[in-house]
């Protein structure tokens, strides 16, 4: 019998848009690798849709009808960036179902979401950030910082809200841009060095491996309208001597590690004189077939139709604690 996969896009964040690009090549893969494909779409409004029709006219109302569908999975394919998605909230329903789950649970995906909590981890396993600050929105006409920084919320993807402020006179302006996508503000001195992304990947056997890196070429900040214009220029495998790509390598693992991802995983660095300074962390990156993460994987001979289907061989129930009953494929 063919296993039943539930691909959920959308959702209710400023990543909508990308998420359901996203979804809707997941469903194409999997179609291809013999699955059986149903598809969720979350509104902006929380409204759930099913086959182009609306499951409600309230949230409430439209989550109960989605669970009935989600009920019916073999396993959950969460393609919803950013928060109350890719932050684990879907991951968390997914264990409250007992539904397999594709990624990681939702430990994993709040820490990685919450920039600052991912920094405070990767200091915690010896890997350099950038020095910086957190910052409440309602504090921001206090904030004062000198020099070169980075303003971004503390939650959130695709570089939205994320504003270089090169001097303290712009620092305001950057502020208020973050503030409109959380209440909670990133500000980090700005890191000169080559932008690399490394994936990794989970398996259904427990291992897990780095794809070759991905060098990101950009003049300023790698922004929203850089990341889905088609303008950013990437070089796939990166051109990095041994002793580099270890160290990269090494630190995507531990960073994986550390914060408990499963699935698969962006890890993005900057690479300095003196090694990785870790950026962030996206346990649901973009995963179209032009998407970072599937280009990686493609060139480590890894096509993007294996790729998506390695990631549901490796779904399980998420959720510490969880019986051993509830953790078996259903």
């Amino acid at each position: 019998m063919r296993q039943r996969i539930l691909v959920i896009g959308g959702g209710q964040n400023a990543e909508h848009d990308v998420s359901t690009a996203t979804a809707s090549a997941v469903e194409t893969a999997l179609r291809e690798r013999g699955f059986e494909v149903d598809a969720l779409t979350i509104g902006p409004d929380g409204i759930w849709t099913h086959a182009q029709q609306s499951l409600g006219v309230r949230a409430i109302d439209s989550l109960a009808a989605a669970m009935r569908i989600i009920g019916h999975a073999d396993v959950v394919f969460p393609a919803v960036h950013g928060a109350l998605g890719e932050d684990g909230t879907l991951a968390a329903l997914c264990a409250l179902a007992q539904t397999r789950v594709v990624g990681s649970d939702l430990r994993a995906g709040a820490i990685g979401m919450d920039k600052w909590a991912t920094k405070l981890v990767a200091q915690a396993v010896g890997i350099r950030t950038a020095p910086g600050r957190l910052v409440a929105a309602n504090e921001i006409g206090d904030v004062e910082f000198e020099g070169e920084v980075v303003v971004k919320p503390v939650a959130g993807g695709s570089s939205f809200g994320v504003t270089l402020a090169r001097d303290p006179a712009r620092l305001h302006a950057a502020l208020r841009t973050a503030a409109e996508f959380d209440r909670r503000i990133l500000i980090e001195e700005v890191v000169h060095g080559r932008e690399i992304d490394v994936a990794v990947l989970g398996e259904a056997d427990g291992t897990r491996w780095a794809a070759p890196p991905l060098e990101i070429h950009a003049h300023g900040l790698f922004d929203t309208t850089m990341k889905y214009d088609g303008s950013a220029r990437f070089t796939v495998p990166a051109a990095l001597d041994t002793a580099d790509h270890a160290a990269l390598t090494r630190a995507a693992l531990t960073m994986f590690d550390a914060l408990g991802c499963a699935g698969v995983a962006r890890i993005d660095f900057f690479l300095t004189d003196d090694g990785p300074v870790l950026n962030e962390v996206n346990t649901m990156p973009g995963m179209t077939a032009a998407s970072q993460v599937p280009r990686m994987f493609a060139a480590a001979g890894l096509t993007y139709e294996e790729l998506m289907s390695r990631l549901v061989d490796g779904a399980s129930v998420p959720g510490v604690g969880l019986p051993i009953h509830a953790r078996a494929a259903r």
